[in-house]
């Protein structure tokens, strides 16, 4: 299957430039995996090569990570209840309920949607409609939305990961201040400089994680970082068409950072001032345009110290998120693999 690059990518009828609607539908039907495509068991194969040391990394947050939730998103809450007396056994059961956002997560394709309008739902990837109802039934084969649910079915996520360590290569190779919270736009130009200083080149199918060090600060903020929260900026890579032309063409499987957004917040307006939450051209163009999922609030500290003790900043990189039908989003349930 040929794919065309960014800029020879087919028109959208009512949709702008950069939208992969259509490359990816086979036999008729519409595609619900997106950039999950890319791969392929060739590149499946070749991300086990990555294996040399043994070595095991989990990338998942605590569930009750996050102590202050974004409006409308409750915190976890776990209850354990012994086993009923009619069981004749002593144990334990236990119960999680949660948002899917309020940890380490992947967006699925029908996370964000645009174009809506009072009467009508919104569009998400290869032009489906999500509404309630779809996303509330009860088997997968009746849905024909974009959501996670649909990954099981070819196997979940296995594939090369690279990090980039946005935060170690400030701190280590230059004199910069850098804080996760100061609104730093990574830009593609840093993340090639930053794969050139670790020795790491890009291939097909990779998934592209970001560091900036958000969930490290988390664990134990100061009064320093408290202050600056006020701020409501947050570093993260540079949501500008640039990004999403590179990501395409390098033929990215997926995304992933450890803060609330992969790209950095505010995000800008076409004019170049500060936008809000529905400006968020990365969300827009890799979920809605390209069908490239989005992993959030990744767990990295421990990948970039193992990366850096190994001097290798790739790996092989397994995810089998949660497998319920119409799921929006799922924590990751990823490891990385030296």
């Amino acid at each position: 299957m040929t794919i065309p690059d960014y800029d020879d990518l087919p028109a959208v009828e009512g949709q702008p430039k950069g939208f992969a609607w259509g490359i990816f539908d086979k036999d008729g039907k519409k595609d619900v995996l997106g950039t999950l495509n890319f791969l392929t068991p060739d590149i499946v194969k070749a991300a086990a090569a990555e294996v040399k040391d043994g070595i095991s990394v989990s990338l998942n947050w605590p569930l009750n990570g996050l102590k202050f939730p974004m409006p409308g998103r409750n915190l976890t809450s776990h209850t354990a209840s012994r086993l009923p007396e009619s069981m004749f056994v002593d144990g334990w059961d236990d119960e999680l309920t949660f948002n899917t956002q309020i940890s380490s997560q992947w967006d699925s394709l029908c996370h964000v949607t645009h174009g809506t309008t009072p009467s009508t739902p919104g569009q998400t990837y290869n032009g489906f409609r999500p509404s309630k109802e779809a996303l509330e039934v009860p088997f997968t084969h009746m849905n024909d939305l974009p959501t996670i649910d649909h990954w099981h079915a070819r196997g979940c996520i296995v594939a090369r990961g690279v990090l980039i360590d946005y935060k170690r290569y400030v701190e280590e190779t230059t004199s910069s201040t850098y804080h996760p919270l100061d609104g730093h736009r990574i830009t593609i130009a840093e993340i090639e400089a930053i794969a050139k200083h670790q020795g790491v080149e890009f291939k097909a199918g990779d998934i592209l994680i970001v560091r900036t060090g958000y969930t490290d600060m988390l664990a134990a903020p100061t009064p320093e970082d408290f202050g600056k929260f006020a701020a409501q900026t947050l570093s993260g890579v540079h949501g500008v068409e640039e990004t999403v032309r590179w990501a395409w063409n390098k033929r990215i499987a997926a995304v992933a950072g450890d803060a609330h957004a992969f790209e950095a917040l505010p995000p800008l307006k076409e004019d170049g001032t500060p936008g809000s939450v529905a400006d968020l051209y990365l969300h827009r163009y890799f979920l809605n345009g390209l069908g490239m999922p989005i992993g959030e609030l990744w767990d990295l500290k421990a990948l970039g110290e193992t990366c850096k003790k190994l001097g290798r900043y790739s790996f092989m990189l397994t995810s089998a998120p949660l497998n319920h039908p119409g799921l929006v989003a799922s924590p990751p349930n990823a490891v990385a693999i030296f």
